[in-house]
């Protein structure tokens, strides 16, 4: 068993980013990605971090899942949610018997991976620093933002300690949290209304801060919110995305305030867009809208909770992935009679 190593599958954005710091601090990192020439880059000359937070290289151990050998205690995940079940069952065999799988991911992962291994073996996390893949072994890092992790139980064990250790050498500010579904569940809320920011071109701080499309993102966060509230999870906020503000009988001018305080948040990073617009512009390929937000409309519809905005959203990034329309802001307009 390989004790004190760190297996980190998928070295793109997040698993990228988190691996360089890992192994620029001194923790043995391997790093594990299906992209070929992503992994001859890193083999040959590591990975380059760039952007605002700071710019470095880091030479980091790198491979393809078919190289991986032996067993680990940690385990770290960071591919796309639509991903997640095919790979935690490509690295299942690397997972020793009492090791763990924590999701750096965005979305409800942890109920999947915990399908696969067992909840006692899946640790939550919550990530939301801009990063972007941008080449093969380039990655840039645009801002630091709320990094948390936590046992879906809430028991806080040894290893949620040691990842939150690990963590806290990339964002010293990371929290250990007793309510991990709480941030899942506020990301959730941001996150419909980064999707939403991807229907146009423009940048997230200008959809964020466009009056007539206040009503788009409030509809979004409400519907969220009543599927957590109905759950019974308290979603906690951050960097701007107030949940109370969205919780069913809130004032509107809260969540007024809750978009501006978004759009101005995001105003201050040099990662413009969204990984979704850039899945969609730039990496012309599927995005994560059915793990992240199709499955909102899945547990409202058990719930009992309507979600007419966040199924039409869906549909229209299906109709820009599979090419029936084209990003601008007459496609957000689509989402304003849901």
């Amino acid at each position: 068993m390989n004790e004190n190593k760190i297996l980190i599958w998928g070295a793109g954005a997040i698993g990228g980013t988190l691996g360089a710091y890992l192994a620029r601090a001194g923790e043995d990192v391997l790093l594990v990605d299906i992209v070929e020439p992503h992994v001859e880059a890193m083999k040959r000359d590591g990975l380059f971090i760039e952007g605002p937070v700071e710019t470095f290289r880091q030479s980091v151990k790198a491979a393809l899942p078919s190289e991986v050998t032996g067993q680990f205690k940690r385990i770290i995940l960071a591919v796309k949610a639509h991903h997640t079940r095919d790979a935690v069952r490509a690295l299942k065999p690397h997972l020793d018997s009492d090791g763990t799988v924590l999701s750096a991911q965005n979305g409800l992962n942890e109920i999947v991976i915990a399908e696969e291994v067992g909840a006692e073996r899946t640790i939550g996390c919550f990530v939301n620093f801009g990063a972007d893949w941008l080449e093969p072994g380039r990655i840039l890092f645009g801002n630091r933002a709320a990094v948390a992790v936590g046992g879906l139980d809430g028991q806080v064990t040894d290893a949620v300690r040691d990842y939150h250790r690990l963590l806290s050498i990339f964002e010293p500010k990371a929290v250990l949290t007793d309510n991990i579904w709480g941030y899942l569940w506020g990301k959730l809320g941001y996150g419909s209304l980064l999707f939403a920011t991807a229907l146009t071109n423009a940048s997230m701080s200008e959809n964020l801060a466009s009056e007539r499309h206040f009503p788009v993102y409030h509809r979004l966060g409400q519907e969220v919110m009543a599927v957590a509230k109905a759950r019974g999870v308290k979603p906690l906020g951050f960097n701007g995305f107030d949940p109370d503000a969205f919780m069913p009988g809130a004032d509107e001018a809260a969540a007024r305030r809750s978009v501006a305080d978004m759009a101005e948040f995001n105003r201050h990073t040099a990662k413009t867009h969204s990984g979704i617009w850039r899945d969609l512009a730039v990496r012309k390929r599927k995005t994560e809208v059915d793990a992240q937000i199709a499955i909102i409309a899945t547990l409202g519809q058990e719930a009992g909770i309507p979600t007419p905005s966040i199924s039409r959203l869906v549909e229209l990034i299906h109709d820009i992935e599979d090419g029936r329309r084209e990003q601008s802001w007459s496609t957000l307009d689509a989402m304003l009679t849901p």
